[in-house]
């Protein structure tokens, strides 16, 4: 009988991030639930509950490189190996339309804390997770990503989040090329306009649909693409 897959969700305690961790449950994989507040990660867990899943909880900063330390430790201690990473925590912290946030407006210092969080964080955990991966053969890297990084459909507003997602997305190519034939497939998605805290009351689609495409990804076969941007489990330009 095949082992249990192990993934580890970043920023999963609400949102897009806690469906990853549920749907990944539901599909067979042992999710890791992390968060930056490990209180409210255990709070959400304490949800799935009900449903009959769940997922370990770990406290986990990908802003903090002693956290992202520590929480690998963590995983490693339990389990022994990662075999997928999604990494979804992220920040938007302009304001709710592209009139309140401008290239010409945005403070320096709140375009550094969005990449920190962002395209950093990502960062961190791939060079602490991807060598695991290595060293076990196998693995899946997933960046939650957005269209509002898409240099083929560039908007104006949001510069910081629109940046830092757009140099996500240049993370992934560059870490897929680096990796090449190997057995870890490295992309990124984009999940829609969801209803989230983040993406706001008038948003347009599910945190189910917006996390299909990443739990899709999460198990690609041996033959799946690596190095591509998708949205409903379809390629999309860059």
């Amino acid at each position: 009988m095949a082992e249990t897959r192990i993934a580890l969700v970043t920023g999963a305690n609400r949102g897009i991030g806690l469906e990853i961790v549920r749907q990944l449950s539901r599909n067979g994989l042992l999710a890791v639930l992390a968060s930056r507040d490990v209180e409210k990660g255990r709070a959400a867990a304490a949800k799935l509950a009900s449903e009959g899943l769940e997922p370990p909880v770990v406290a986990l900063d990908v802003t903090n490189a002693e956290s992202v330390r520590a929480a690998i430790e963590e995983v490693m201690n339990l389990f022994g190996r990662i075999d997928v990473l999604v990494n979804n925590a992220g920040i938007l912290k302009e304001g709710q339309s592209p009139e309140e946030s401008k290239v010409l407006d945005v403070a320096p210092s709140l375009v550094v804390e969005t990449y920190e969080a962002n395209t950093v964080g990502p960062l961190r955990m791939i060079q602490a997770v991807v060598p695991v991966m290595l060293k076990g053969g196998y693995g899946r890297v997933v960046n939650v990503s957005s269209g509002a990084g898409q240099l083929s459909d560039m908007q104006a507003g949001y510069p910081a989040y629109r940046m830092s997602k757009a140099a996500l997305n240049a993370l992934t190519r560059v870490t897929a090329a680096e990796l090449g034939p190997s057995p870890i497939k490295v992309n990124a998605m984009c999940p829609g306009w969801v209803r989230t805290d983040m993406g706001g009351p008038n948003a347009t689609r599910t945190v189910e649909q917006g996390a299909e495409t990443a739990v899709w990804l999460s198990m690609l076969p041996d033959a799946g693409p690596t190095g591509g941007f998708f949205r409903d489990k379809a390629p999309i330009a860059w």
